[in-house]
C-alpha cells in the first residue's frame, strides 16, 4: 500500500483524515444548545454571523418566553427583536424566525418538517440550516453542512477548489460515504475552531499536517 501524502487524491486521503479527526475531537457535535427541532432551527438561524456561544446565551430566555412555533408566531415583533438583539442583524433574523414559525405552526401542524424540500421553503432557511436540522434533530443525511470552517478546511485540505458553499458541499458529498456526512461537518468545524483557525492555523500541532497540501511546518 502506497503511503499517503498531501499529493494523494482527496478520495484516498479522506478516510484517514476522518479517522484522525475522530481521535482528535471525540466530542465533536452540534454546539448549539437545543431540546427539539424547533429550537435547533431557531438557534441555527440566529447563528448566522454570530458565535454559537453568544447564541447559547440568548436562547434560554428566548425559548422560555416563546417555547413553541405557535408562541413564536404570535410574538410581538419588537419584543422578539429585543430578545435576540445580541446576536446581530436582529431585525432580519426576527422576521425570518417569526415567519418560519408561522409556516411551521399553520402549514406543518406545529412540527418542523423533516425534508430538505420542505425546510428550504421556510423563510431564512437555505441548505446549510436545513442540513443542520435534518442531521442533528432527525439523523437524516441529506447533505453536508458547509459553514465558514468547513469551507476553509475543505479548501486547505485540497478537498474542494471552490469558494461557493453549494459547490463545496457537492465535492464533499462525492468524496464521502453518506454514513459520514453528518459527522464530517462536526469534525471539520471543531478542527477549524481549535486548530486550523482562519487567522493562524497551528500546522505544527495539527494531526493532519502530513496529509495537508496547505501545511506550513
Amino acid at each position: 500500500m502506497t503511503a499517503l501524502s498531501p499529493d494523494s487524491p482527496p478520495a484516498e486521503r479522506l478516510p484517514e483524515i476522518i479517522h484522525r479527526l475522530r481521535q482528535a475531537h471525540p466530542d465533536a457535535r452540534c454546539a448549539l444548545d437545543h431540546r427539539n427541532a424547533f429550537e435547533l432551527l431557531v438557534a441555527t438561524i440566529l447563528s448566522a454571523q454570530c458565535t454559537d456561544e453568544r447564541v447559547n446565551q440568548v436562547t434560554p430566555a428566548l425559548f422560555a418566553r416563546y417555547p413553541t412555533p405557535e408562541a413564536m408566531a404570535a410574538a410581538d415583533r419588537a419584543e422578539l427583536e429585543e430578545a435576540i438583539r445580541p446576536t446581530g442583524f436582529y431585525r432580519n433574523k426576527a422576521k425570518h424566525i417569526q415567519e418560519a414559525a408561522q409556516r411551521i405552526a399553520y402549514d406543518f401542524g406545529g412540527q418542523v418538517p423533516a425534508s430538505m424540500e420542505a425546510l428550504t421553503t421556510l423563510p431564512g432557511v437555505a441548505r446549510k440550516t436545513a442540513n443542520v436540522v435534518l442531521g442533528v434533530a432527525y439523523g437524516l443525511a441529506e447533505g453536508i453542512v458547509v459553514d465558514t470552517h468547513v469551507a476553509r478546511l475543505a479548501n486547505r485540505l485540497g478537498l474542494s477548489r471552490h469558494s461557493d458553499p453549494n459547490k463545496i458541499e457537492q465535492d464533499l458529498m462525492a468524496l464521502t460515504p453518506r454514513t459520514e456526512w453528518i459527522d464530517l461537518a462536526h469534525l471539520l468545524i471543531f478542527h477549524g475552531r481549535r486548530v486550523c483557525t482562519a487567522r493562524k492555523p497551528d500546522c505544527p500541532n495539527c494531526v493532519l499536517n502530513d496529509l495537508c497540501p496547505s501545511a506550513t511546518l
